[in-house]
């Protein structure tokens, strides 16, 4: 996290706020990361459905990852970052299958049932209220989705090192989350397999993802091939997590598709909850039920804030 993000509060909650930051730059570019990047698209290849109709990804930022969605029929880009999201409306935007839109994924703005495929990568450890976050997730697929959803692993190998060689007072085998630097939070996979539960999501398949995250092999080994010996551990890792990070495929029990065909219809109020929207103009949609109007601003719609 750099020094311009700044905690911000939503709905009781506080939230991590990338607004007006330079997290391409400051956190990927040119930041020796590619071995973490090569290594989550492996992951997410695996766990996700190559093609589909309506996939979105909940913290895209800058859209990183959107190019691994290009089987699908619409491409929602959410984030809470309006700033970040017009990176990738720059870069995206003249694709009509792309939807970019702002919002708090406590008060998460996607109409229920409206999503055939979901990921959230590099989110849930900014979350500092996990249950309500699933619930969102939860609420927005169906029976037939498909979710892949990472968190950063607890129980991870350097920090078992670091807490026998007492360089940390948290333990790793503790199974409630830690809060090491503030809004940056580590998990454990048995309390996260208690909350994807209670959410009512069930997981799939585990891998343990970044076995080499260690900065003096990621310097002297391709990060493409780093990345494919780390994805011959994904699954056997994936049975008792040691690795820093933990992608799961899960899914839902029911629920039914909504087959959103507008805008409106596939956001959902994010001041009363309720779904669909009515469109007013190309670049304004509103709550029937409490008069909140929202607008599209370049090419992001804004669903954090109502207009006037």
């Amino acid at each position: 996290m750099t020094d311009s993000v700044q905690p911000q509060m939503s709905v009781d909650i506080p939230v991590i706020d990338y607004e007006g930051s330079q997290y391409r730059v400051d956190f990927w570019v040119g930041q020796g990361r590619q071995y973490e990047d090569a290594a989550e698209r492996l992951a997410i290849r695996r766990m996700l459905p190559a093609n589909g109709g309506r996939i979105a990804e909940i913290g895209a930022g800058f859209g990183r990852l959107a190019d691994l969605y290009a089987g699908y029929e619409q491409i929602i880009l959410f984030d809470y970052s309006r700033t970040l999201l017009q990176e990738a409306v720059r870069e995206r935007g003249h694709d009509p299958r792309f939807v970019f839109v702002a919002g708090n994924i406590y008060t998460l703005p996607l109409a229920s049932g409206v999503l055939d495929s979901l990921v959230m990568v590099r989110v849930m450890h900014h979350l500092a209220d996990v249950p309500t976050a699933l619930r969102q997730l939860r609420r927005v697929m169906h029976r037939h989705s498909v979710g892949v959803i990472e968190y950063a692993n607890k129980r991870n190998l350097k920090a078992l090192a670091r807490w026998v060689l007492r360089r940390q007072t948290w333990s790793p085998l503790s199974e409630e989350p830690v809060e090491f630097v503030r809004l940056n939070y580590d998990f454990h996979p048995v309390w996260m397999a208690r909350q994807l539960n209670i959410a009512g999501l069930s997981v799939r398949q585990r891998y343990a993802v970044s076995h080499f995250r260690l900065a003096a092999l990621k310097g002297r080994v391709d990060a493409e091939v780093l990345a494919r010996i780390d994805s011959w551990l994904f699954a056997i890792g994936g049975t008792f997590p040691l690795a820093p990070s933990v992608f799961l495929q899960v899914g839902a029990a029911d629920g039914v598709r909504a087959p959103a065909t507008t805008v409106a219809e596939l956001l959902r109020c994010p001041q009363c909850g309720a779904e669909p929207l009515e469109q007013r103009a190309e670049d304004r949609v509103a709550c029937v039920q409490c008069n909140s109007v929202f607008a599209q601003r370049a090419g992001v719609w804004d669903m954090k804030e109502a207009v006037a």
